[in-house]
């Protein structure tokens, strides 16, 4: 049996527009002051993960056990350097076909939320302009279970009044997936970073597609 989809939920980060460049320029230079680096392929890792939990993972790579206070301290070390990369970004920052596919959206009359680990998510949208495109925006402040635990994109069908299966998801890392599909939801991969056929349906960016061809590309993989 298929549902109706009435609502889209979209990660930011490489959905959107890609800010993990900023998060890996930062986490990358608070490795290197306590002593040690790490590769893009482990950042991958830290996609769709909240911040204090990056920081474990990263703290692990490094083998540096340190107190909570301390960790506390690093996160928000972390938190401002990334704010000062991000000043800059604008409308120019939004990945090929983002507005375009948002206003489909809204002139389908299917419902949107963004659904982001980040707590600076919000201010982000704000300046990339499209922050009157979402009719429900939940971050890392009101869900702060990080993906795969579903409950970012929970909260968001629950702000746009939608089922889980009446859901679909936009993600471009493999902890959103999961997370999505955790809370009974339909996917669509974004980007090139996934292993093939986890999501439903797969795209390299939210260029040339329409909210009718997700919908029918997606329910192909409802049974």
């Amino acid at each position: 049996m298929t549902h109706e989809i009435k609502a889209f939920i979209f990660d930011l980060d490489g959905v959107i527009t890609d800010t993990a460049k900023y998060h890996y320029k930062a986490w990358r230079r608070l490795a290197n002051e306590l002593g040690f680096d790490f590769s893009e392929e482990e950042n991958e890792q830290l996609k769709g993960v909240g911040r204090m939990e990056s920081l474990e993972k990263i703290l692990h790579w490094g083998g540096i056990t340190l107190p909570d206070e301390e960790k506390k301290r690093l996160a928000e070390q972390k938190n401002l350097w990334y704010l000062e990369y991000i000043q800059d970004i604008s409308p120019n920052d939004l990945l090929p076909g983002a507005r375009e596919f948002l206003l489909a959206t809204r002139d389908a009359g299917i419902k949107s939320a963004l659904g982001s680990a980040s707590k600076n998510a919000i201010p982000i949208v704000e300046k990339l302009g499209v922050l009157h495109l979402f009719d429900a925006l939940i971050d890392g402040n009101k869900a702060p279970k990080s993906k795969p635990d579903p409950q970012v994109f929970l909260l968001g069908a629950e702000a746009l009044n939608a089922k889980p299966e009446e859901c679909i998801v936009f993600e471009d890392s493999l902890a959103g997936i999961q997370a999505a599909k955790n809370g009974g939801m339909h996917t669509v991969g974004i980007g090139y970073m996934l292993p093939p056929d986890v999501a439903d349906f797969h795209a390299g960016s939210l260029e040339f597609l329409t909210p009718s061809i997700v919908i029918t590309e997606v329910l192909k993989h409802t049974f």
